[in-house]
């Protein structure tokens, strides 16, 4: 049985290696102490599974580091499509687990609250179906839970002037503006990439002492998969 055996990476350099697939395309950054060394996109013509872990080690190659170099790993918990949410956490999990190291999983939410920079920020995703999966943060902190819906739902809760910011904000960009006139601020781009944000955050709490297991990382899903509503569905008999 193997020994899980843990760093305390309070008082030095961090170098964190990040992984997003939350999206089609995705992002993976490698960071030195929460300060950006490389961060790449993914091509979201091809699946996740198509391109991983290669683009984890184009990104390290490029970065001209040894993966055993890396002291912290971080993924996005999502929102985002579940296969790629299942297929960017193992493969982060498995990396992992391979050197002993650390893996912290990060909501894409809080990435895109941070990177918003306004008082309000309503991160946006999109959940497919002429839905969002969506939160709310007033000056960085979670208001408003993650929850799924239509964006005009959304949108009759809004009373002061809110940056919106994730890959469904360019979708309904239009509605936005004309619901809620001077109160909607659209970031630019709206849809930027996260695994930067991602490793600087999983950075900050690794030096609180947060440094879970890798196996403890669990996917934010919010709505049911498929399957599982498929299955609920059908008549018992």
């Amino acid at each position: 049985m193997r020994t899980w055996k843990r760093e305390r990476l309070y008082y030095r350099l961090v170098l964190c290696l990040s992984l997003d697939t939350s999206t089609p395309g995705g992002s993976c950054a490698v960071t030195r102490d929460g300060l950006l060394v490389r961060e790449l996109s993914g091509d979201p013509n091809r699946p996740h599974d198509a391109r991983l872990p290669g683009d984890l080690m184009a990104l390290v190659e490029d970065a001209r580091i040894d993966l055993r170099e890396i002291d912290l790993y971080a993924v996005a918990t999502g929102p985002g499509s579940f296969t790629g949410l299942r297929i960017g956490i193992a493969t982060m999990q498995g990396l992992a687990f391979a050197v002993g190291k650390a893996l912290i999983g990060v909501s894409g939410f809080d990435a895109l609250a941070r990177l918003g920079r306004a008082p309000a920020v309503a991160t946006w995703v999109d959940a497919w179906r002429g839905e969002v999966f969506a939160a709310r943060y007033e000056h960085d902190v979670e208001v408003y839970p993650p929850t799924v819906a239509k964006p005009s739902a959304l949108l009759t809760q809004v009373v002061t002037p809110t940056l919106f910011i994730g890959d469904a904000v360019a979708a309904y960009a239009g509605l936005i503006r004309s619901t809620l006139g001077d109160l909607a601020l659209i970031a630019e781009p709206p849809a930027p990439l996260l695994a930067a944000t991602i490793a600087q955050i999983a950075s900050e709490r690794a030096r609180t002492g947060v440094q879970p297991e890798p196996d403890a990382i669990r996917p934010l899903y919010i709505r049911r998969p498929d399957a599982e509503l498929a299955r609920d569905a059908r008549p018992v008999r």
